[in-house]
């Protein structure tokens, strides 16, 4: 073994004590103690990862962000993952992807519509405003909190050419009904699923139904690098397009380092470019630089090895207070799963009942005392928001729901470094607010 192999070994072995030490899981102390909403399970696998990276000096993405790749490709069973700085970058790059040249007839120009919903997070919504496209409201369902499939037909008009929709807080919407209107109507379909790593449909992993779909690594999600994000797809024409987007919007897809991986750098003829004109430096769309850096995607690498892990997790602690909070559901409406799907759970959504009689600050407020986090579902109604003023977008029929949601809703954490001891403590609190404990 080399001195810098021996050393790269002994920095792993000092990396492994640190994070024993510093991740040792210590005792709740119930009202002492934050229960947060949400938060990372890291440990020593994922510091020697980005220790590791750090010491190979490749600043940029490399050989973990190759592996990382392939693995969430085989996890998925796609054909092709890239990776992205975030989730939000993600969904950018898919909608983006759908406005390409390329795609002939099918891109999406300016001034087509797009279905989707106001009950969620913004970035689901704003690549399709940048764009100049149209944002197409229709309403959500309670319980579900997903886009009521019975009214979503009825939005489509001969300029809608997408649906974009997440699946909220990782409870898939009805693919079934969504996929056949898409198919019937001929429109992309984008499935946003920063919050649904694992969720499935029908037995099938969410973002494999749709043409292309996207991942979110923020410390929130089911795994994390930090900041990071993916886009995923079995389509190759995408896969291309998504990357040349990514990567300064280039014509060339040569790695980082490579040169000529297509054998024509130096004799091809495109656009008015002189012949021979360098492929490395031809452009054949509006991009940015939206890559990762390889210590990001070693800490993503060693999530993998934990990912079923966190799903299992997610899911039981969503069982549990289910389960735990029966006792209050004359005055809360509880979630429930989409209909033949199994969801990965990213939060707990909860909509305080108008006959509690009871303002949703008031609980919040309650809650927070007691040193339980809380989150708003998202924007609550995203056309109410203040830089919504003035955009152009549509409402079909009436979003009665979606201020439902704006007003009453809210969710609690399932995340896996939830203990036991932390989600009897909400629902020891949460009875205690309502007066039904036994």
């Amino acid at each position: 073994m080399s001195t810098k192999e021996q050393l790269r070994s002994q920095i792993a072995n000092l990396v492994k004590q640190y994070a024993d030490l510093a991740y040792a899981p210590s005792a709740f102390e119930a009202g002492k103690n934050v229960v947060p909403p949400s938060g990372k399970v890291i440990g020593a696998a994922e510091l020697q990862n980005m220790v590791e990276a750090s010491l190979d000096g490749w600043l940029t993405t490399g050989r973990f962000n190759d592996a990382f790749e392939k693995r969430l490709t085989e996890f998925l069973g796609v054909k092709h993952a890239l990776t992205t700085n975030s989730g939000s970058s993600a969904n950018l790059l898919a909608f983006t992807a759908l406005t390409s040249h390329k795609l002939g007839e099918r891109a999406i120009q300016p001034g087509d519509e797009v279905i989707s919903v106001a009950a969620g997070f913004p970035t689901t919504v704003n690549p399709i405003l940048q764009y100049g496209a149209v944002p197409v409201f229709v309403d959500v369902q309670l319980g579900t909190y997903n886009i009521d499939p019975a009214k979503l037909e009825a939005a489509i008009t001969p300029k809608t050419k997408a649906i974009m929709l997440a699946h909220t807080l990782g409870n898939p919407y009805d693919l079934g009904a969504i996929t056949a209107l898409a198919k019937k109507h001929k429109l992309w379909l984008i499935e946003d699923c920063c919050d649904a790593l694992g969720s499935t449909y029908n037995g099938k992993l969410c973002g494999t139904f749709g043409d292309i779909g996207t991942l979110s690594f923020y410390p929130a999600h089911h795994i994390t690098m930090g900041e990071g994000g993916a886009v995923f797809t079995n389509n190759d024409q995408l896969r291309q397009i998504v990357e040349s987007i990514r990567d300064w919007g280039r014509d060339c897809y040569c790695q980082p380092g490579k040169d000529n991986t297509c054998g024509k750098r130096f004799c091809q003829k495109l656009g008015d470019l002189p012949h021979g004109y360098d492929h490395k430096y031809t452009y054949s769309h509006l991009g940015y630089n939206l890559k990762i850096s390889d210590m990001q995607a070693a800490c993503a690498l060693a999530q993998m090895d934990r990912v079923e892990e966190f799903i299992d997790a997610r899911k039981a602690n969503f069982a549990y207070l289910k389960n735990g909070l029966k006792n209050c559901e004359e005055f809360l409406l509880l979630p429930e799963a989409t209909p033949n799907s199994d969801p990965s759970w990213f939060g707990f959504p909860i909509t305080i009942k108008a006959a509690a009689g009871i303002n949703r600050v008031d609980l919040l407020q309650y809650l927070d005392q007691n040193k339980i986090g809380t989150r708003l579902l998202f924007a609550g109604n995203l056309t109410r928001q203040p830089y919504m003023k003035g955009r152009n977008f549509r409402i079909a029929g009436e979003l009665t729901n979606t201020d439902i949601v704006m007003n009453d809703a809210f969710w609690i954490g399932v995340y896996p470094g939830l203990s036991k001891e932390m989600l009897d403590f909400v629902i020891a609190k949460l009875e205690a607010f309502f007066g039904v404990n036994f």
